[in-house]
């Protein structure tokens, strides 16, 4: 029997090309952060705003947005933000200098942001909970494809031409997304039906803030990120300055990663459905610990060394988000999906904001250029990690076979 029809994989397709572009557009800005700080002549504190920027106007879009989204086709919203977020790419291409790129890549953030939680709450209510771990793990999987073929062009781009031609590669390639969405992407309109009831942004805001588990679910969301986005901003920049790693080699770390993550991600999601989310969220999120460790106290070290780490890095990532996200989508019914999953990507854009912001202001820049203070950012990730699996453990799913 097969895990999905015809229609389901066009669709996971489609979602999970529009995830790529959009990750590619943010993930981006790690890699290139040696080439940023250079060129401007900015600080870690400036570079982690740049990078927070897009983050804290993410989650004010997201938190905006939870009051409106349940009231149309879910088609119709993710096609105006992802037009958006195309235009807003090619403005950051268009920046002449750092302030100019701090304003697009918010203004890219207030679009782009929200378009993860509009892709899961699509997922969610077209993929019953019983499939929906394989399901993520596929949409998801485009996290992968942006580590293994965008982030490496994208860098390759950067170091050809200038640090401009990634977002104009972007941007041109999320104009062509946008027309082949609109042709066949399906209405995805079943929390529309008569006799479905939708909350006013009072309501909407009461009925999370008086549920035990949804609010459960965000505080679920902000430990987990919060336990990865303090390393993440300054993982590249610290493979060049503590690592070794020359800039031209920064494409072959997230070459092999990405690689690790397009195997397991799949995997993942199908162990999800098969052994209990919870159960592989937990050893997923347990053995993240270690390269979190691992690239948070590096030295220098062979590429030999930091590759294997890097992929392992990966690997943990995938493992703990990929039953995350089906875990968060099963707390809620399909009538509130959206609101609620724009919520939690608010959320998860806020904890990213600030993580990324403590994390610049932590780490410092030694007079011989490496960056100091890493270790610090690396135990804040991991206490993040084990405070986010204590709170899985008390979450509850509404659906049948949601755990």
């Amino acid at each position: 029997m097969k895990l999905f029809s015809r229609q389901e994989k066009a669709l996971l397709a489609l979602l999970a090309f529009m995830q790529f572009s959009h990750i590619v557009d943010f993930m981006i800005m790690m890699p290139l952060g040696p080439q940023l700080m250079r060129m401007f002549e900015i600080t870690p504190k400036q570079f982690g705003l740049l990078v927070s920027s897009y983050t804290f106007a993410a989650s004010l879009s997201g938190f905006l947005a939870a009051f409106f989204v349940d009231r149309f086709d879910r088609k119709k919203t993710v096609l105006f933000f992802y037009s958006g977020f195309a235009l807003a790419t090619l403005l950051c291409a268009l920046s002449p200098n750092y302030y100019s790129l701090l304003v697009t890549r918010a203004m890219t953030g207030a679009f782009g942001g929200i378009l993860g939680s509009l892709i899961f709450a699509i997922v969610g209510d077209s993929i019953e909970a019983a499939r929906r771990g394989s399901a993520m793990g596929i949409v998801m999987g485009a996290f992968s494809i942006a580590s293994i073929f965008g982030v490496p062009f994208s860098l390759y781009l950067a170091n050809t031409f200038s640090w401009h031609a990634p977002f104009f590669f972007l941007g041109l390639v999320s104009l062509l997304i946008v027309g082949v969405a609109g042709k066949q992407l399906p209405a995805v309109n079943a929390h529309l039906q008569k006799g479905m009831k939708h909350d006013s942004p009072v309501q909407t805001l009461f009925r999370v803030a008086t549920d035990s588990n949804q609010l459960l679910a965000l505080c679920f969301l902000f430990l987990l990120v919060m336990g990865q986005f303090t390393v993440i901003p300054f993982m590249s920049p610290s493979f060049v300055a503590n690592g070794g790693l020359s800039e031209a080699q920064l494409p072959l770390i997230y070459l092999f990663g990405g690689v690790v993550s397009m195997v397991t991600s799949p995997l993942v999601g199908r162990a999800a459905d098969k052994y209990g989310k919870k159960r592989v969220f937990t050893i997923g999120a347990l053995g993240s610990i270690i390269p979190l460790y691992l690239i948070t106290n590096m030295g220098p070290s062979s590429v030999y060394y930091l590759i294997p780490v890097s992929c392992l890095f990966f690997l943990g990532m995938g493992a703990r988000m990929v039953p995350a996200m089906s875990m968060v989508t099963s707390t809620v019914k399909m009538q509130y999906r959206g609101s609620f999953m724009s919520l939690s990507s608010s959320t998860q854009q806020m904890s990213a904001a600030f993580a990324s912001f403590i994390a610049g202001l932590i780490v410092v820049k030694s007079e011989t250029g490496t960056l100091e203070n890493y270790d610090i950012v690396g135990y804040i990730a991991i206490i993040g990690t084990i405070l986010a699996v204590l709170a899985a453990r008390m979450m509850k799913s509404v659906e049948a076979h949601g755990e």
